[in-house]
């Protein structure tokens, strides 16, 4: 997912020696996302967070994860580093759902060390810090964490991954997911992602492909059983015609 930004050097997901090797004395820093959201739904191996923590601490650069997509409940953990014990980030970034669906709202969270690097005039925004974008972002926080969506998300999304792989449609080569934030990767030679999702939109539903071949669900962490099981139908017809 692009462009990319200036001063980046990428490696591949999901290897901490290939970090290992790439840091130079010149390394400030390794950006990644828990999972990669925009590239299909694809999940590290087991551990991969954690040992990037120790490599990122061992070489003293910043361990920097974009929870925009995966945090605030969407894997159902509050945010989805915490599946992998000592991944703690040193710069957090979130959005999208600190919004509540209302308010275009995001946060780059950091400590006191990191934030007053920055000095007065050097980076800012338009709007950043109004006092209706912290309203709404508190008042998205607060919902989240007192109706318990993170948990709630958890069951669901354990009960969606478990009824989508007893499909065993041939279209499909892999479904993978984490809470509800779920990949559908279909096989070459069939149908594309593309005109899987344009169904789904004539029947009601809003999804979105990825590379070509991934279809991509994120539905809101408020959905209740029964219209999971009626997206599954849908899902179903649409993979079957």
């Amino acid at each position: 997912f692009g462009p990319y930004g200036p001063g980046f050097n990428l490696i591949d997901f999901g290897d901490p020696d290939q970090l290992e090797a790439a840091i130079t004395p010149n390394t400030v820093a390794f950006l990644v996302e828990p999972i990669q959201a925009e590239a299909g739904v694809r999940i590290p191996p087991p551990g991969y967070l954690s040992a990037v923590r120790r490599v990122c601490s061992e070489h003293e650069i910043l361990l920097v994860l974009d929870e925009i997509q995966t945090g605030l409940g969407r894997t159902g953990k509050f945010l989805a580093h915490e599946h992998e014990p000592d991944s703690a980030p040193d710069v957090l970034i979130v959005g999208k759902a600190l919004g509540g669906g209302v308010y275009p709202v995001s946060a780059v969270l950091a400590p006191t060390p990191v934030m007053s690097l920055f000095q007065s005039g050097e980076h800012g925004s338009t709007f950043g810090g109004n006092p209706l974008a912290a309203a709404v972002g508190k008042a998205a926080l607060e919902v989240i964490c007192d109706e318990r969506l993170s948990e709630r998300t958890a069951a669901l999304g354990d009960y969606l991954l478990d009824r989508l792989r007893r499909m065993r449609s041939p279209r499909v080569a892999e479904i993978r997911g984490r809470g509800l934030l779920v990949g559908i990767e279909l096989r070459p030679g069939t149908r594309s992602a593309r005109e899987i999702c344009d169904r789904l939109l004539e029947h009601g539903v809003l999804t979105k492909d990825t590379h070509e071949r991934v279809v991509r669900l994120a539905p809101p962490l408020i959905i209740e059983k029964e219209e999971i099981d009626w997206l599954l139908a849908q899902l179903e017809e649409a993979l079957t015609i």
